[in-house]
């Protein structure tokens, strides 16, 4: 027996509905608020920027100038810097400072007052020994009175 063949049937064609698209929604745009005076914020903002200038010209006069990168660490050794300064070096040792860094925390006049005060001390001592003893040194007698005078 024969074999039928079978013939491929063609299969109608099936419009598809299109499709909707959605729409995008809408943006509330918020309303602008208009101030009741115009003149008056036109002022303000003058008075604002005039005052942002001053303080511009201010404080470009109060930056003081850069001294750069420093040449050496605030760790480094003073004994090391100054080894050639013998003077600088005692006071170093009086400060009782052994760093850069330790000896940037006084200020000259700092160290001034601490280096004179033991120089002061002494030479009030020798006024008041001189003066128990009815002496006193150049110019300084109205102390040894006022000294006679309190003791």
């Amino acid at each position: 027996m024969p074999k039928k063949k079978k013939v491929a049937k063609k299969k109608k064609a099936v419009k598809k509905k299109p499709v909707k698209k959605k729409k995008a929604a809408k943006k509330k745009v918020a309303k602008k608020r208009v101030p009741k005076k115009k003149t008056a914020t036109k002022k303000k903002k003058a008075v604002a920027k005039k005052k942002t200038a001053k303080n511009k010209k201010k404080s470009t006069k109060t930056k003081q100038p850069s001294l750069g990168r420093p040449k050496v660490t605030g760790d480094e050794k003073l004994f090391m810097l100054f080894r050639e300064n013998f003077h600088a070096r005692q006071i170093f040792d009086f400060l009782r400072v052994n760093t850069v860094k330790e000896l940037e925390q006084y200020s000259p006049e700092e160290i001034i007052r601490l280096l004179t005060k033991p120089v002061r001390q002494t030479v009030d001592s020798i006024r008041r020994g001189l003066a128990e003893k009815n002496r006193s040194l150049k110019d300084d007698q109205p102390f040894v009175t006022r000294f006679k005078e309190s003791n």
